[in-house]
């Protein structure tokens, strides 16, 4: 078994030295699969290189509702949630408090797919408020958003991993320090390109 421990390292770190730190504007995160494992990933941040979590299903260039995994795409960061008092909140994006009845529609042919919805809801629904911390800060990327596909997929999402950067749904997550490192960097310009 092979654990990452949460630092980065720097593509040139010879001639940048290791004391290197994200600039204050970069553009685009990169994600790409890690040797080996198909859903774990490197996203390269500035120059700087971390550990994140990829969907079940690895990249895909043709994502489907429910294959688990990650699209091959370049994705605009749009707008994010944070859950009050479990992640410290600085950042440029609009941010709203995950409130207990948000939720996020996941049926391809409901008029709300892929669209925050107010729970309870009939139709089959992610809830935001999780048990875990996974959304303690979540980003949502504009995958399948405007215009929507019915099946393409939804809730594609950049948040936290969990311990072992175990596979998502689909989206990409990062550690909670490497979150509150990017975070504060981001604006709605920023872009999240996954390659393979």
């Amino acid at each position: 078994m092979i654990c990452f421990v949460n630092r980065s390292y720097s593509k040139k770190s010879e001639r940048n030295g290791a004391e290197r730190k994200i600039g204050k504007r970069f553009s685009p995160l990169t994600v790409r699969a890690r040797p080996g494992n198909r859903s774990q990933g490197l996203i390269n941040a500035g120059g700087l290189v971390f550990p994140c979590a990829l969907g079940r299903g690895g990249i895909s260039a043709a994502k489907r509702e429910g294959d688990g995994a990650t699209p091959l795409a370049r994705m605009r960061v749009l707008s994010g949630y944070f859950r009050r008092g479990r992640f410290p909140m600085r950042s440029r994006l609009p941010l709203k408090a995950i409130s207990p009845d948000l939720g996020w529609c996941e049926v391809p042919h409901d008029r709300n797919y892929n669209r925050p919805v107010r729970i309870p809801y009939g139709a089959s629904h992610e809830r935001m408020l999780r048990d875990d911390r996974l959304y303690d800060a979540v980003i949502v990327l504009d995958w399948n958003i405007r215009p929507r596909r019915r099946g393409r997929g939804s809730a594609i999402f950049f948040h936290l991993a969990r311990p072992g950067f175990t596979p998502t749904q689909g989206c990409v997550a990062v550690s909670h320090a490497v979150m509150a490192r990017i975070l504060p960097l981001l604006t709605r310009q920023s872009v999240l390109r996954v390659i393979r």
